[in-house]
């Protein structure tokens, strides 16, 4: 069932997303060689509580952390752990955040150190998706019309969406409808609407598959082709006119 969220909704999203915007940006500047997922994890849940909030991800659906960081070929939904991150680690951070009962969800992907010029370009070109996939959103557009303008663009480059996952609805839980697809789904899908409020996160492969499997802890999300991936993510409003992005 798709939810509408009133103006007042709205600006406690826009409030919430706005520190948890910060946060992630926080978090991205900690990540370096020799820092560990769990360290980052710790750092992530004291600053959601200093902001007055709680984390989204913690013990949802037995999720054990409050911050997802998937590193490498790992393309979402990482398990914080001890490792320490390397020079030319791609560090996936999605997190989310329950304030004043509304929740906001984000991700960026983090490079350490400097990249390949592909994995640069493929890096850059992940972002570039979800840019281009919020373009897409307004009242009376299609939610279908957001992964096909995705796929549209990353497509000709020769990597690889992945399809198992997808953008939700976000805001009076975590996931909520409607599902946004990051590929063409040869369909409309649902007609967008001022107060709907979606998380668009565009997951991609650089090996060209879609293909992913689950990791031995149940949780992580990998590339079946064993590949880099990246995931940037934000929560988006729709508005009378246009869009608004909760979580800039």
């Amino acid at each position: 069932m798709l939810s509408r969220k009133t103006p007042k909704d709205i600006k406690i999203l826009r409030e919430g997303g706005k520190l948890l915007g910060s946060i992630l940006r926080q978090l991205a500047g900690e990540v370096k060689p020799g820092v560990t997922g769990q360290e980052l994890n710790k750092l992530a849940e004291e600053l959601i509580k200093k902001a007055g909030g709680t984390p989204s991800f913690k013990n949802y659906r037995g999720f054990p952390c409050g911050l997802c960081v998937s590193v490498n070929q790992t393309v979402v939904h990482g398990v914080p752990n001890d490792q320490p991150f390397r020079e030319g680690d791609l560090v996936g951070l999605d997190i989310g955040m329950k304030y004043k009962n509304l929740h906001t969800d984000t991700a960026t992907t983090v490079a350490i150190g400097k990249l390949d010029k592909k994995v640069q370009q493929f890096l850059d070109r992940t972002k570039q998706a979800l840019e281009i996939g919020i373009q897409e959103v307004g009242p009376d557009k299609h939610i279908g019309d957001i992964g096909k303008a995705i796929e549209k663009f990353i497509k000709p480059f020769g990597y690889g969406i992945v399809r198992d996952l997808a953008g939700h609805g976000v805001g009076y839980d975590v996931h909520e409808d409607p599902i946004v697809p990051n590929y063409n789904p040869g369909s409309k899908m649902d007609k967008m609407f001022p107060g709907m409020v979606i998380a668009i996160e565009p997951m991609i492969i650089i090996g060209g598959s879609h293909s992913v499997v689950v990791g031995k802890n149940k949780w992580d999300i990998k590339a079946q082709d064993e590949s880099l991936t990246a995931h940037f993510e934000h929560t988006v409003a729709v508005t009378e006119d246009g869009y608004l992005i909760i979580t800039e």
